[in-house]
This record gives C-alpha cells, structure tokens and sequence, in this order.
C-alpha cells in the first residue's frame, strides 16, 4: 500500500463519512443490546420487525446514493445551480415514499411478520415494534435524500454532526423509556421514532438553507427516479436474500433467528463503515467523470478497493478474535451463544471480499451504472435463494444458511470486478 496522489482525498471524504455512517445502524445495535437483555422472546420479535425495517427503509436508499452520483456529477460538470435544485427535489420525493411507507408498515405488519415465521407472543411483540417503528419513515426518508445532496456537494460533516446527535438521542430516550419507564419493546421503538424525527428536521433545514423551498416537479424528479428504480431493485435483491435466510431460521428455532439477528446487525454495521470509502467513491468518481477525466476516476477508484479490501481484512481478524466476546453484549442465552459461535468464522471470513464489493458498489453507482448493478445482484440473489431453501429442507441450519450468504458475496464479487476490469462505466459528462 504505497502512497497514491488520491489518498489525501480519499481520506478526507471517507473519515466523516465513517463516522456517519458507522452511527446509522446504531439504531437497531443499540435496539438489539437494550432488548436483547429483556430476554430471548423480545430478541427474536425485534429480528424479525427490525429485518423488515431494514428491508424497506434500504430499499429506498437510492435517495441517499442516487441523489449523491447525481449531485456530483452535475456539480463536476459546472451546473451547482442545478443540483441544488435536484438536492430540493429528492426532499419532496423521500417525504412522498415516507407517507406510503408509513402507511404500508401499519397495514401489512400482520401478514408480514406471519411470512418471516412469527408466532404467538413473538409475532405480537414484533407488531408492536413494528407499528411504531414505522411512525418515524417519513422523517427518515426525508434525511435519507438530505444527506444525499449533501454529500454530492462533498459536505459529510454536517451529516456527520446530525445523526451523531440524533444517535445519542436515541440513547438516551431507549435507556429511559425501555428501563426507567419499563416499556419493554415499544420504548426501544419510540425513543428512535423521537430521534428520527429530529433528524428529519435538521436534514430539511439544511438542504432549504442552500436553496429555497420549490415546487414539486416531475420532470426534475426523473433522473433521481429511473436511477432509483435500478438501485431500489438491486437493494431489494440483496436485502431480500437476508431476508430469507433470516425466514428460514425463524422456522429452525429461535436460538438460531436471535443469533442471525445479532450477526446480521453487526454485518450491517460493519458493511456501512466499510462503505465510507464507497461514498468517497460515489462523489470523486461522479464529480471525476462529470469533468470528463476517466483516467481519474479509474485510477481513485482502483485505490478505494484496495483500501476497503483491506479494511475489511482487519475487521475479520477483529471478529475472530473477539468471536467469544462480542455476541455476549446482545444475549446471555446460551443456545443463542452456541449458534453464535457456529457462524462466527464465516461471518469474519466474509469480510475481506465486503470491503471489495461495497467499493465496487460505490464506484459504479458514481459512474451511473446503476443497471449492471441491478442485474449483477438479481443473479447473484437467483443463486442464493435456492442455496438458503436446500439448507432447510437438508438440515444444514444456520452453517448451511450463512454459507450460502457467503456464496452471495463471492459471486457480487466476480460480477462487479469484471465489470470495472473494463471500460464501458467510464461514461464522461454531466447525467442526461
């Protein structure tokens, strides 16, 4: 790893980047630590309502990713103007997905907790979570798309100030609600809906500042949602592999769904921390291929996978060693421990080819090409899913089912790397 010309500037992206992100799904870590001490009932009903809002909330994060690649290729091509008013744009269409979101969350949580396995009193107690949880998606949407624009205009400090704020909110409030007012699981979920609402708020404040409030205006809307509509269906494939696997798991038995739930959460974590240099990726390749240098772009993207690749490698051998350590601060159960422990060497071995593929991932939706990603993760969801239901119907349990998830990555891995081993996502100029 010798120095490279980009490293300064990767650097000076990704570290406020990492702190952003590292403190988004602290939401839920936080939720899964508090609750998970509650017992193992409250666990699995949190795996299961958190898994489905995981689901749709990253579903739309084509407000966050596409606004950034979007913003950044306008302002590297000199049009600040316009992507000031793009920035206002995605506001209008995230608070618009947050209202339907809301209102599909409340009305399909029954039948959406049945199909993830749920019964008697840990299908109740997700409901709960769940319903309320759902309160805080209109104000989370609307900072999913300020924080876009923010940092398609290379500003992650003041997304950074926000959500390390509305995150020790969120603390504070769950430790009151969950263990001074005794609520249980619906004061995990309300202390986040309060938090997320504040977020919402500073996020609106922000992107108004820089230019007005305007109409709404479909035609400006577009670019953002034909990105959107690409990135929303590759999400939902990779999510929607998770999803399965934690279905299948909630059918094994609730020991292994709580020890799923407790490693997923944390590969969620680790995969946005990781993700730090794919947001730089997202802003210098689109600002980069928006001033018509693909030879930069090439060269900074190179050096974002190999930094992620080995980033990822410490994580795995952070993991391994802790491997005794780290599920202890989620659960005391001891079938849950046991299962923990039975995936523990997959997950960290994992971890060096994520780094790889969330690199990938960010620099090619900085190039806009946002529908070989699409396709890339429909076949590599198309050869998992499979995998996750033999495992089932084998016995294999969750080794056999976290294999398959790391059958995942690999085959992300390959698509994405020969894709950027050529040229045709080098496409220079400001988006159509």
């Amino acid at each position: 790893m010798r120095r490279s010309s980009h490293d300064r500037e990767i650097f000076k992206l990704a570290i406020p980047a990492l702190g952003a992100l590292a403190a988004e799904p602290l939401y839920v870590l936080v939720d899964t630590a508090i609750v998970g001490h509650l017992g193992t009932t409250e666990l699995a009903a949190l795996a299961i309502a958190a898994a489905l809002l995981s689901g749709a909330f990253t579903i739309f994060n084509f407000l966050t990713y596409g606004t950034t690649a979007q913003v950044a290729r306008l302002a590297g091509a000199g049009r600040e103007a316009e992507a000031r008013r793009l920035g206002v744009q995605a506001l209008w269409l995230g608070g618009a997905i947050g209202v339907v979101l809301l209102v599909a969350l409340v009305a399909l949580s029954g039948p959406a907790i049945a199909l993830m396995g749920g019964t008697g009193e840990i299908a109740e107690q997700a409901a709960v979570y769940l319903r309320i949880s759902a309160l805080g998606a209109p104000m989370f949407m609307l900072a999913t798309a300020g924080q876009g624009f923010l940092r398609g205009v290379a500003d992650l400090r003041t997304p950074l100030i926000i959500l390390v704020a509305a995150h020790l909110v969120n603390v504070v409030l769950e430790l009151l609600f969950v263990y001074g007012f005794g609520w249980g699981l619906a004061g995990s979920a309300a202390g986040t809906v309060i938090a997320q609402v504040g977020m919402g708020i500073a996020f609106t404040r922000v992107v108004l500042r820089s230019e007005g409030l305007v109409p709404p205006s479909l035609a400006a809307m577009r670019p953002l949602m034909r990105v959107g509509w690409e990135i929303a269906i590759r999400t939902t494939a990779l999510l929607g592999s998770f999803l399965v696997a934690g279905a299948v798991l909630a059918r094994v038995g609730a020991p292994s769904l709580g020890a799923h739930q407790i490693a997923f959460q944390l590969f969620i974590f680790l995969a946005l921390v990781l993700d730090a240099l794919a947001i730089a990726g997202q802003i210098i390749v689109g600002r980069m291929l928006g001033g018509g240098d693909s030879a930069g772009a090439r060269a900074a993207a190179g050096r974002m996978i190999a930094w992620a690749t080995a980033a990822g490698a410490g994580f795995g051998l952070v993991l391994l060693t802790l491997g005794d350590v780290i599920p202890r601060a989620f659960t005391s159960d001891p079938a849950v421990l046991e299962r923990a422990a039975e995936i523990w060497p997959l997950f960290a071995a994992m971890m060096p080819a994520n780094g790889a593929v969330f690199a990938l991932d960010g620099i090619l939706i900085g190039a806009g090409d946002t529908r070989f990603l699409m396709w890339g993760m429909l076949v590599a969801a198309a050869i998992y899913v499979p995998v996750a239901l033999l495992a089932y119907a084998q016995g294999w349990g969750i080794v056999g089912v976290w294999s398959g998830l790391c059958g995942l990555i690999a085959v992300r891995l390959l698509i994405c790397g020969a894709r950027f081993a050529g040229s045709r996502w080098a496409l220079t100029g400001a988006p159509a």
